[in-house]
């Protein structure tokens, strides 16, 4: 099971098409809401219908736990110590992009020692290594991305750590994306 968490503000482009891309996959993708309610509202004002509440899963059962970013949608994540809690516990795969890797993770001292990347003029937060100069990268049990224009990227590339190699050829394929 993946769990991708929803915060009011987040950038819709980077959460659907990454789920999509997930489920294309084979990957169990539930929505998870950090607000008080399963109703949230994405930072270009799209309504989504979040699967389940924060409230209601235990993080650690998770295979993964992917963090879309958009502001103040990394904010709002970041400010839900029940997320952060859990994330600075969390022992399986992270995936997070745009702000999201410095907003959440740097902030939380998740990528010391890490290479990754996220959105421009975000990277002083990240606390990481080293800043990748790719667009997507993984190191580790980490994996961020840099931003909206990237998410099947991002997608794909979650698809292939939780997958292979061959998954993620297969769903690139599929979307005309080779």
């Amino acid at each position: 099971m993946t769990y991708l968490f929803l915060a009011e503000g987040f950038e819709e482009t980077e959460a659907i098409a990454t789920i999509d891309v997930l489920r294309r996959g084979g990957v169990d993708v539930r929505t998870i809401s950090i607000m008080a309610g399963n109703r949230v509202v994405g930072a270009h004002n799209i309504p989504v219908e979040a699967d389940d509440n924060i409230n209601n899963v235990n993080v650690a059962d998770a295979e993964m736990v992917v963090l879309p970013g958009g502001m103040p949608g990394a904010s709002n994540l970041r400010a839900c110590d029940k997320l952060a809690s859990a994330l600075a516990l969390y022992k399986g795969h992270i995936g997070a992009i745009c702000a999201a890797p410095a907003v959440v993770l740097g902030s939380l001292g998740l990528l010391k020692g890490k290479e990754a990347i996220c959105y421009p003029g975000f990277e002083e937060g990240l606390n990481c290594g080293r800043v990748s100069d790719d667009v997507v990268v993984t190191d580790g049990k980490i994996t961020t991305a840099i931003g909206p224009g990237f998410a099947m990227e991002f997608g794909l590339e979650l698809v292939r750590v939780l997958k292979g190699d061959d998954k993620r050829d297969e769903v690139a394929a599929g979307l005309l994306l080779m």
